[in-house]
């Protein structure tokens, strides 16, 4: 089965670098699958998991704070602010964000911080649900 190069990096470090089967990922329009031999293009990514299935049908789970998706003839590159394997996020920290994040919509007060608070919300229930479905995963 034929492979593509996959690269995960973060502002800090390089996350993955690897041979995949597929990609996927969550783009600003939608749900992404990246397969060999896929058509080149860019797109903005929404907070929230990657997916890389490996070649000999393994699966590893990424979270990202938003960021890029590029994709050419033999590789796709993920550029993001954050990006972080999904086992080592934590959740607690990510339950007390999502907490706090809904608070501060509760007690509205200024349209930026109204705006601040539904990103951090938005974050924060990313990382939540790339939790669970790692959780899912590992299960079967």
């Amino acid at each position: 089965m034929s492979t593509i190069r996959c690269d995960i990096v973060s502002a800090e470090a390089e996350i993955f670098h690897g041979e995949a089967r597929m990609v996927v990922a969550t783009g600003e329009m939608g749900e992404l699958g990246i397969a060999p031999r896929h058509a080149p293009l860019i797109t903005r990514l929404k907070p929230g998991q990657v997916r890389v299935i490996l070649d000999n049908g393994d699966e590893q789970f990424f979270y990202v704070s938003g960021g890029i998706l590029e994709v050419q003839p033999q590789v796709v590159t993920v550029l993001a602010d954050t990006a972080v394997r999904a086992a080592d996020l934590d959740e607690a920290a990510a339950r007390k964000a999502k907490d706090d994040a809904e608070r501060a919509l509760a007690n509205r007060s200024e349209a930026l911080e109204v705006a601040e608070a539904q990103a951090r919300l938005a974050e924060a229930t990313a990382q939540l649900q790339a939790l669970e479905r790692l959780r899912r995963n590992l299960k079967h």
